[in-house]
């Protein structure tokens, strides 16, 4: 195990720059997921620290080792990939062990850690199978544990369980973590999947367009965005956003909606703004606001009503079952305390008061 520090890295292909001097602290033993949009520079990021791809400029260290000019194999790292990269004519126990076999460890060495990650990873039945006879999870398995077999300081995935139907996705994440949780492994997972990021990560880092929004906890994220791009990104379904201004006694819509706010926003009357709520943080309200609906989509537990209100569609899920129908009208209000608002132009979170 070892902290990671990435120090102003920038990456270049010719005249395009990708990455824009980023700058992560990696803890000894922290689960650090990486997530953005295709193209934000994420997986670009998780190569240059595998020693796949050059570093323009900065510094990469593992543990106290500068590990720039190092090649992948003096790194001490494990990479799972988003294909699992087995080899089709060897077996299980075979490709589990293929590394420290080219290390040219003692066979019984071999033989012993390989059945003990297959025993973590409920592998045991499956050692003498060939990758063509196993289920996708079953070989995503078979790739985690070529990588822990080898008790890296760092475990690097980039993308793994994409390949993955919606309940093995849900499954391999429980199963990723609780492994995480035993090894105690510094670990840096890329994925697009905010949910992924939300529900394994002890750190997220937000990226966009080559650059760091944000780093925090999964609930720092959600709860205080660092700006629009943070807010929209984190949370499914996404953040509902309504533009407007900060005026007397609140938030004034487009159409002349007004919204009362639960902090005083005095020094910031007639700023132009987006407001922004999430669809969970929206509340059924005789009294509250009159939203035209426009689907009704029940999943069983909640209710997804996609509805019209100041001029904008938003999305809002209750608990509730909810009776009306497309073209009616809902009444509803916003919780004070979970209202975001952000600059109009920068996208910056405005700080209403201390505590904000």
């Amino acid at each position: 195990m070892a902290p990671v520090t990435i120090n102003n890295v920038r990456k270049s292909y010719g005249a395009l720059e990708v990455l824009h001097g980023v700058s992560i602290d990696i803890a000894d033993g922290e689960f650090v997921v990486l997530v953005g949009p295709s193209g934000c520079g994420k997986s670009t990021l998780l190569r240059m620290l595998a020693g796949l791809e050059d570093i323009t400029a900065g510094e990469v260290s593992i543990g106290r080792r500068v590990v720039n000019s190092l090649q992948p194999k003096e790194r001490d790292i494990a990479m799972v990939f988003q294909s699992y990269a087995l080899y089709p004519h060897m077996t299980v126990e075979q490709n589990m062990g293929f590394s420290l076999k080219l290390a040219r460890a003692p066979k019984e060495n071999v033989r012993e850690r390989v059945l003990k990650v297959a025993k973590m990873l409920n592998l045991e039945d499956y050692l003498k199978r060939y990758p063509r006879q196993l289920s996708g999870g079953q070989r995503q398995r078979v790739a985690m544990g070529r990588a822990m077999v080898r008790n890296p300081e760092v475990f690097l995935f980039d993308e793994p369980l994409s390949n993955l139907d919606a309940k093995l996705r849900v499954q391999m994440r429980s199963e990723i973590k609780q492994n995480h949780q035993r090894l105690k492994t510094t670990t840096v997972y890329v994925t697009h999947d905010q949910i992924e990021a939300m529900t394994m990560a002890d750190k997220i880092v937000v990226m966009h367009g080559g650059i760091v929004e944000q780093i925090g906890s999964p609930l720092e994220l959600y709860d205080y965005p660092a700006n629009l791009f943070v807010a929209g990104f984190i949370g499914s379904p996404a953040m509902n956003f309504l533009d407007g201004r900060i005026g007397v006694g609140g938030f004034v819509g487009g159409d002349g909606t007004r919204i009362a706010l639960s902090a005083t926003a005095g020094q910031h009357d007639g700023k132009e703004v987006k407001l922004g709520i999430r669809p969970e943080h929206l509340v059924l309200d005789s009294n509250g606001h009159a939203a035209e609906i426009i689907t009704v989509e029940p999943t069983g537990a909640e209710t997804q009503i996609l509805m019209r209100l100041a001029g904008h569609e938003i999305v809002g899920v209750f608990r509730e079952r909810i009776t009306q129908n497309p073209g009616e009208l809902l009444h509803i209000s916003l919780m004070q305390d979970r209202i975001h608002l952000f600059e109009d132009g920068t996208g910056r979170r405005v700080k209403l008061d201390p505590e904000a």
